[in-house]
């Protein structure tokens, strides 16, 4: 499994990992363990596992409407022993139902169960409990929806810039059949009519020919001027990119504007793919959190380095804690052995120092 899986997958396992602890705590509080008590006991694990590893409600709920008379059973049977299991129970469902964190208080009525040994244990594990599924889900499920939303915010950015940059590839192409279609189809009426004409008028015919020699020339030069014209350069693509993103800002109501100086034309393209990402990045950000009204890019381009600072004059916060967003700037910046930093005092800042290496 790897790194990003195992994050992914941490509070299932973390779940796993309880129902097999506490299962194992009531089997060895028993004296005499029966076949009977671990058949329970196996029942209960594994209705507990698929439930964990199913996604469909319905399937969750009907697992867990299982596994209570046979947690109930399992206690009978078994003893005290398998509180555990109970408690473990109860904050499944109390996920499932998406109660309020204030009902997981609701818990330290085990506490008051009578016959279980040691209540100090008992009062430690519903504490940890209660901060491993409240954590889950009001802090790491609201984040990763968030998250979700910010790479739906930034696909449709970076898709509105592939639709215009689809246009003008279509216009291009417009143009250059009108413009090959006339001037070939004309060439291809004078060839014809010279032909008819060679034996009987050579000199004509040849004239004609010279003129369609002429018109295809003229017409590779208009030809060579349009692609000149239309068709960027790389570098150039970038900047019309940043520009673009301008724009859709303007379209969604916020003031964004890209200020360039010095020659651009000298960044490598693999800081130019940088600049972009972290751009993107950062003002989907600040389009999502910030409330902000104007965005400001500023590229710099100096001798030996680029000073490249995305800024707005949002809400800010009051402590920058590295995300999924700020640390993939960070990894990209760190590729290039550039240097990236975050200000917070009004609005948001990020500068980044990125190198030249001519």
């Amino acid at each position: 499994m790897t790194d990003e899986n195992l994050k992914e997958k941490y509070f299932i396992i973390s779940r796993i990992i309880l129902v097999l602890l506490f299962s194992i705590y009531g089997v060895f509080k028993q004296t005499g363990v029966s076949e009977l008590i671990l058949l329970l006991v196996l029942l209960f694990i594994t209705t507990m596992t698929l439930k964990m590893v199913f996604d469909e409600s319905k399937a969750k709920l009907i697992l867990m409407i299982i596994a209570i008379p046979i947690l109930i059973f399992l206690i009978k049977t078994g003893g005290m022993g398998f509180l555990l299991c109970g408690l473990y129970l109860t904050c499944e469902i109390f996920s499932f139902i998406k109660v309020k964190p204030v009902l997981y208080l609701l818990t330290y009525t085990f506490l008051f169960v009578p016959d279980f040994p040691d209540k100090i244990t008992l009062c430690v594990i519903i504490t940890m409990l209660l901060i491993l599924y409240t954590q889950h889900q009001y802090i790491v499920l609201p984040y990763k929806q968030e998250k979700m939303a910010d790479i739906v915010t930034q696909q449709d950015l970076k898709r509105d810039i592939q639709l215009k940059d689809y246009e003008t590839r279509a216009a291009l192409s417009q143009t250059l059949h009108d413009k090959l279609g006339h001037n070939i189809n004309g060439s291809i009426y004078q060839l014809e009519a010279s032909k008819v004409i060679m034996d009987s008028a050579p000199d004509k015919a040849k004239g004609m020919i010279q003129a369609v020699i002429d018109q295809l020339r003229t017409g590779m030069d208009e030809i060579r001027a349009i692609l000149r014209k239309e068709r960027p350069t790389k570098k150039k693509a970038d900047i019309l990119q940043l520009h673009q993103l301008c724009a859709d800002c303007h379209d969604k109501g916020v003031e964004a504007q890209l200020i360039t100086e010095g020659d651009t034309s000298v960044i490598p393209d693999n800081i130019w793919e940088v600049i972009l990402d972290n751009v993107f990045e950062a003002v989907t950000n600040s389009l999502k959190y910030s409330k902000c009204k104007k965005i400001d890019i500023n590229i710099v381009v100096f001798n030996k380095i680029i000073k490249c600072t995305i800024s707005d004059d949002g809400i800010g916060c009051n402590k920058i804690e590295d995300g999924m967003g700020l640390s993939g700037m960070r990894k990209r910046t760190r590729g290039v052995n550039g240097t990236i930093e975050f200000e917070s005092e009004v609005g948001f800042r990020i500068n980044m120092l990125l190198p030249i290496n001519r």
